[in-house]
């Protein structure tokens, strides 16, 4: 009987004890910790804002930019007139791709402004081929692209910086096809020309028969 009773007073004795230390646990001090929120203000600085200004000349990891030519496409004040680095091979195959990504739904394959979305009715964009935009320097397309031109938005923060210049020497190469004189095509590659005609009328009457 006795060690019954025992075992009970222990018991509760546990219960207790579980339950003062669960009522601890549930203090607010962690949840309701002093703290300033983004763009609450605070009385305790004297402008007001809780939110501090950054150190002057302040510079994000990894994003020094310090070559203007490559980040703004600028020599000076001026738009540049050449690519801040090599366009190979491999830089043309990833502007041909990131252009058809980002820029031909708008602009079309060909640069001719005849995009998926400008037959849906969005606002047709100039064709590359005008000559205002065949004699424009590279770094005006570059400008375009970064900070966006009349109803084009900015793409600065969906395409990185060396995409876009690989998308920019892209769009050279589409001008220079339509205006290029068939000599400046080697011989090997001319019948390609045909073929690609070919399936470009393909494309176009297909569409024209589900319209």
């Amino acid at each position: 009987m006795v060690k019954q009773l025992r075992q009970g007073r222990l018991a509760r004795l546990a219960g207790a004890a579980s339950l003062l230390l669960t009522l601890a646990a549930c203090r607010q001090d962690m949840h309701d910790q002093p703290k300033y929120r983004g763009f609450r203000g605070s009385t305790f600085f004297a402008d007001g804002a809780g939110a501090r200004p950054l150190v002057n000349n302040t510079v994000a990891r990894g994003h020094l930019n310090d070559d203007v030519l490559l980040e703004t496409g600028k020599q000076g004040a001026d738009d540049t007139t050449v690519f801040p680095f090599p366009v190979t091979d491999q830089v043309m195959a990833r502007g041909q791709e990131r252009f058809n990504i980002y820029c031909s739904p708008c602009h079309g394959q060909t640069g001719n402004g005849d995009g998926m979305i400008v037959r849906r009715g969005y606002r047709r964009p100039p064709n590359y081929n005008e000559e205002r935009l065949r004699t424009a320097p590279i770094g005006h397309i570059y400008d375009v692209i970064t900070n966006g031109f009349g109803a084009m938005p900015d793409y600065q923060t969906q395409i990185p910086v060396k995409d876009r210049w690989a998308i920019v020497a892209y769009v050279k190469a589409l001008q220079l096809a339509s205006y290029a004189p068939i000599e400046d095509v080697p011989a090997a590659d001319r019948g390609k020309l045909d073929e690609t005609r070919t399936a470009a009328g393909a494309t176009r009457e297909a569409e024209t028969e589900r319209k």
